[in-house]
């Protein structure tokens, strides 16, 4: 049982589609976070089991959700046997293929997103564009909703100077670009920032400002990781130096720069959330926050699940038959996966509703499940042009507008 979170509020449901959303939709959603004072809970899924625990828990704690895919998670999708230069990108294809399948099911509106993907992973990245690209021409929406990249261990004009490169490719499908300038510390999916400078795990209000007027000619589909002392991994609340008041001197910043009516003119993410006090969260979340990773504490619920069943269950685990109730009595009952996977599923989505919960998302959407027997089995629907020539054309003469050429 999830305690009243003092934070959330009562808010209108955003009027989105439930299932994956793309492109308007997404950004309708994200302003409407914002808006609202709430902020939307992404969980890093490495299974078609992870993936409906989290879709389970969005619509028992109604929440928009979001998904998504580490390149290490892909690899693992995709079978950790699979050493194909792309696997990674193989295997995040087809968790959003999974998720695209089942999410309507759900009653609830869906972001499917890519993680962290740093400069040496970028060929994981092109992967999934082109899946994106291959998707759009086919069914006028791209594959995944957003994707990351991550290149904050690069110098900021690189940095910087990637995404926009990227951002170009991305807009005429209106995918979401989020990108991280600052270090987020720890080490997650094989980035490892232990031993990184501490000043470089604060981001400026100026570094923030320098990714916007990038960005920004380009589309406004885009969001900023700016670290504030943001940590990967498992600490105690209160053992990772958060400093979340700064998210507000970003907004003030780039409100004065350009001249803003908007309060919190940026969308923030918040990266490295364990170890977060209830209160840093609400202090971000206020400084216009719309997303927070979560995985470590949800790898422990799923495995916690199954370790309680199999303490509970131990004689009946000992071998296919024989336990207290007689030597030939058989335990098929307690080792069918289809059980204890059950546990795992259910001790996670309950670690899904805290987060939900502490973000204030629980409550903000409440399920439309679709009435049984009227959402297609296969609920694919090509269209007949292929819309992104036109699109990418519209998006060229825009930026061209924009720049003043």
């Amino acid at each position: 049982c999830i305690p009243p979170y003092k934070h959330i509020k009562m808010v209108t449901p955003c009027d989105v589609p439930v299932g994956v959303i793309t492109g308007d939709d997404v950004t309708k959603l994200l302003q409407h976070a914002k808006d609202n004072g709430y902020a939307i809970p992404a969980f890093n899924c490495t299974s078609s089991s992870t993936c409906n625990s989290v879709l389970e828990a969005a619509a028992k704690y109604n929440s928009p959700v979001i998904i998504q895919a580490s390149n290490g998670g892909g690899q693992f999708f995709v079978g950790k046997s699979i050493k194909d230069k792309d696997a990674c990108a193989v295997g995040s294809v087809a968790m959003a293929m999974h998720v695209r399948t089942v999410a309507p099911f759900y009653g609830v509106p869906v972001i499917l997103h890519s993680d962290h993907c740093a400069k040496k992973l970028l060929p994981w990245f092109d992967g999934m564009l082109e899946a994106d690209e291959a998707y759009y021409a086919q069914y006028g929406e791209p594959l995944f909703s957003s994707h990351m990249l991550d290149l904050s261990e690069e110098p900021d004009e690189e940095n910087i100077a990637i995404c926009v490169e990227y951002f170009k490719r991305m807009a005429p499908m209106k995918i979401w670009l989020e990108m991280e300038i600052g270090i987020t510390g720890g080490e997650e999916d094989g980035v490892n920032n232990e031993d990184v400078d501490p000043e470089k795990l604060y981001t400026s209000p100026e570094q923030v400002y320098s990714v916007y007027e990038a960005l920004s000619p380009i589309g406004n589909m885009f969001s900023i990781a700016a670290a504030f002392g943001n940590v990967h991994g498992v600490y105690k609340p209160g053992n990772v130096s958060l400093q979340p008041a700064r998210l507000q001197t970003h907004q003030e910043f780039t409100k004065e720069k350009i001249s803003a009516s908007e309060d919190k003119p940026i969308f923030l993410v918040m990266h490295g959330g364990s170890g977060s006090t209830d209160e840093e969260i609400a202090t971000a979340v206020k400084a216009g926050v719309v997303k927070m990773n979560v995985d470590t504490d949800t790898q422990w619920a799923y495995w916690d699940g199954t370790r309680k069943f199999v303490a509970e269950n131990s004689d009946y685990l000992q071998g296919q038959i024989g336990n207290p109730k007689g030597p030939d009595a058989p335990n098929k009952k307690y080792y069918d996966p289809r059980v204890w996977i059950r546990k795992a599923e259910e001790s996670m989505g309950e670690r899904c509703g805290v987060s939900m919960d502490k973000l204030g998302s629980k409550g903000t959407f409440p399920p439309k499940k679709p009435e049984s027997g009227t959402t297609p089995i296969y609920n694919f629907k090509p269209i007949a042009h292929n819309p992104l020539k036109d699109a990418v054309e519209g998006v060229s003469k825009m930026v061209a507008s924009a720049m003043g050429k």
